[in-house]
């Protein structure tokens, strides 16, 4: 795909060929002013419709395509009416220029007659199956093009000025045949496109069905005329011919203007705003666009705005009249009014995207942007889940601390205080007082185990290598620590150093408490920019997917907050092994 500003050039340039063509064609053939004018009318808005498409949504083949089909009526009009002005001064190759613009006459009429119904209204086939009609509806008009390039002169009526690429002979009537043949293979498969524009606009509902009726009366208004048109062009009454060529030049552009204008088929709106007629030019954004916009309030946003924010920035993206963003916890947020039921729901990581109802219904195209826009919402979903559970873990954390000091350290305190008073008020002997100091040396051990579960000091002086040391050195069974020397001399962050230790800590515990192992071994590794530690035991084991594992998803998710992960292997007699790991930078 170009990229935007030469996508826009693009579009802008080939929109003005096809207008100025039509324009300065029509002039050098002459005629009455009034037909000129008409037909300069006419001709006008498929291409601004085409530029439109293309200008806004440079991935919709339906823009090109209707720029294409323009361009083809703009330079064959161009090409005629230099045949018709040319005289015998011309040199050859002005006269060969001009029958090749003249000719592409052919490619219009089978531009307009199949392609441009067949793709309406979303730029892409209604089936797979429709893939062989539009390669023998090319080849067609290929050979159509071709027999009306090389016409005998006295045979064509589309060059009105001697032709100088034409055959003579047996080729000529060669030529002759085959532009007939691309002609009526051409009008046949445009008669089944009609038949298959009957077909959809019966199965269709609602603005859909609205849309593919206009499409269809259009193309049976166009296909209608050119008989009529034909007959009069044979018969030597080219006047008479402009009364069908009027409805058949300008029924599809109708039909396609009707449909963008009355049923919102590029979202553009016309009101009225006080006494002022406007337009409203509310396409449809992309993904990237919304994104653009969005990322800014994304960053600044709280975890509980968050989806608040998503939820209306796809309601506003879609135009719906509401839309909710749900977590799998049950978790709901609705942007707009809800009611109703919702008229699109798609997955979105660990939640879904709700849309309600909208004027003029969902498009297809609506559709594949609510699936595209899925992925970046789904792990915006994520990321806002992962931020309540550390919220919650670090609740849990504060509560489990409170607790123990509550109901730990601060008892013993109490019982403290009160024997150094009874021992101030008796004349306690030296037995109570070394048994008050025995207690304060316990209660003082307690502090420091306290201390050491919410951020161990040895942490702090001498690293994660160290911290694990002393930390399983109090362990009641069999450990081992390994450490390579990159893991042992270098420090790493704080955050980094204390989700490591901590997740070893709940391992160890585990390892102790519920798999009641009798041996553990914990290796710190530094590779590859990861800093990982690994806890093995040789305890009962367990059926990782039939056990919830509290503790260890809270670190899981601190550990996925930093970048990094959380991996648990283990089975039943076959004891466990955890495994952490964060990303770090040189």
């Amino acid at each position: 795909m170009l990229p935007p500003t030469s996508s826009r050039v693009l579009a802008a340039s080939m929109a003005a060929v096809a207008i100025l063509g039509s324009a300065v064609g029509t002039v050098l053939a002459g005629g009455a002013p009034f037909n000129q004018l008409t037909f300069n009318v006419l001709a006008l808005p498929l291409p601004a419709l085409g530029w439109l498409v293309a200008h806004r949504r440079p991935g919709n083949l339906y823009g090109w395509l209707l720029l294409a089909t323009a361009d083809c009526l703009g330079v064959g009009n161009l090409g005629a009416g230099l045949l018709v002005t040319a005289d015998a001064g011309w040199p050859v190759p002005l006269l060969v220029l001009a029958a090749l613009m003249a000719s592409v006459f052919a490619p219009f009429y089978g531009l307009s007659w199949v392609f441009v119904p067949l793709f309406y209204p979303d730029g892409r086939l209604p089936s797979r199956r429709w893939r062989v009609g539009g390669w023998i509806a090319g080849a067609a008009i290929t050979v159509h093009w071709l027999g009306v390039l090389l016409f005998p002169d006295d045979a064509s009526p589309l060059l009105p000025h001697d032709n100088p690429l034409a055959l003579t002979g047996p080729a000529a009537l060669v030529m002759a045949g085959l532009a007939g043949l691309g002609q009526l293979v051409v009008f046949g498969t445009a008669l089944v496109v009609l038949g298959s524009l009957v077909a959809r606009t019966r199965r269709a509902s609602g603005p859909e069905r609205r849309r593919l009726g206009w499409m269809t009366a259009a193309l049976a208004v166009t296909l209608g005329g050119f008989p009529i048109a034909a007959f009069f062009l044979l018969t030597g009454s080219p006047a008479a011919a402009w009364i069908p060529f009027m409805p058949m030049l300008s029924a599809l552009p109708a039909a396609i203007g009707v449909a963008v204008f009355r049923h919102n088929l590029l979202d553009i709106r016309v009101g009225v705003r006080g006494s002022r007629f406007f337009l409203v030019f509310d396409l449809r954004p992309t993904v990237d666009e919304l994104l653009s916009e969005l990322a800014p309030d994304l960053e600044e946003a709280e975890p509980g705005e968050l989806l608040g924010r998503l939820a209306e920035a796809v309601r506003a993206g879609l135009d719906v009249r509401w839309a909710a963003v749900t977590l799998a916890d049950g978790t709901r947020v609705v942007a707009g009014e809800e009611k109703g039921e919702p008229e699109l729901t798609v997955p979105a990581g660990q939640g879904c995207i709700a849309c309600g109802p909208r004027d003029g219904g969902l498009t297809r195209d609506d559709r594949r942007l609510l699936r595209a826009l899925a992925v970046p919402v789904g792990l915006a979903i994520q990321s806002a889940g992962l931020a309540a559970r550390l919220v919650n873990a670090q609740e849990a954390e504060r509560r489990r601390i409170e607790r123990n000091i509550h109901d730990g350290v601060q008892q013993e305190i109490v019982a403290l205080i009160a024997g150094l008073e009874l021992a101030r008020a008796t004349g306690a002997d030296t037995e109570t007082m070394t048994l008050l100091r025995d207690q304060a040396r316990q209660t003082l051990d307690d502090l420091r185990e306290l201390a050491a579960g919410i951020h161990p000091s040895v942490l702090s002086q001498g690293g994660l290598a160290e911290a694990l040391e002393e930390r399983c050195s109090r362990l009641p069974v069999a450990s081992k620590v390994r450490a390579d020397p990159e893991s042992r001399a270098r420090r790493f962050p704080d955050e980094v150093e204390g989700a490591l230790y901590f997740t070893v800590s709940e391992a160890l515990a585990n390892a102790l408490k519920h798999a009641r192992a009798s041996s553990v071994d914990v290796r710190l590794t530094l590779s590859g920019g990861r800093v990982g530690v690994t806890v093995s035991d040789d305890g009962a084991g367990f059926d990782p997917g039939a056990v919830a594992r509290r503790g260890l998803m809270a670190l899981a998710d601190r550990l996925a907050a930093l970048g990094g992960g959380l991996d648990v292997a283990s089975a039943k007699g076959e004891g466990t092994t955890v495994r952490a790991w964060v990303p770090v930078h040189d």
